[in-house]
């Protein structure tokens, strides 16, 4: 069935089976590869995007769900006055190791400044515990997520 769906900012159709998850239509039909497949059961968060705002685990969203949501991916977090600074925080950071779940992490931490301008610790780890690094660079990330929300860091 064809889709038409909202992504970054843009119209883009998808002929696809109604339950083919997001990750799969975004990925493997639209070419969008910034969301990544990790686990496939919504544990990991490296297949994150934002729908209207929420983040939510791509691989367990069919795509006819979706409707007329508008859909962020890593690849619109440059437009995205929170996710710029995002952004540009994990780069003066030198956040990633491996970079495999950078881009659910950055989704997870932009959706929590755009709620949360000036989180706590507490909250930080409420909203990141769904995004597991296997590098563990849990450390770096929360001083970037202080750092882009103009909090003091210490590295």
């Amino acid at each position: 069935m064809a889709y038409t769906l909202n992504v970054n900012g843009q119209a883009l159709n998808a002929d696809v089976d109604g339950d083919t998850p997001l990750l799969w239509t975004l990925r493997d039909t639209l070419g969008i590869v910034g969301p990544k497949f990790g686990c496939g059961v919504a544990a990991c968060g490296a297949c994150t995007v934002h729908i209207d705002g929420q983040p939510m685990r791509s691989c367990q969203i069919p795509t006819a769900s979706v409707g007329a949501a508008k859909i962020a991916t890593i690849e619109g977090m440059a437009t995205h006055p929170v996710g710029k600074k995002v952004q540009a925080a994990w780069m003066e950071l030198d956040v990633a190791q491996c970079g495999y779940c950078q881009p659910g992490q950055i989704m997870s931490a932009t959706a929590l400044l755009a709620k949360t301008p000036k989180p706590n610790d507490a909250q930080i780890e409420a909203a990141m515990s769904g995004n597991i690094c296997r590098c563990a660079t849990y450390v770096r990330i929360r001083a970037a997520i202080k750092h882009a929300s103009g909090q003091k860091v210490e590295v």
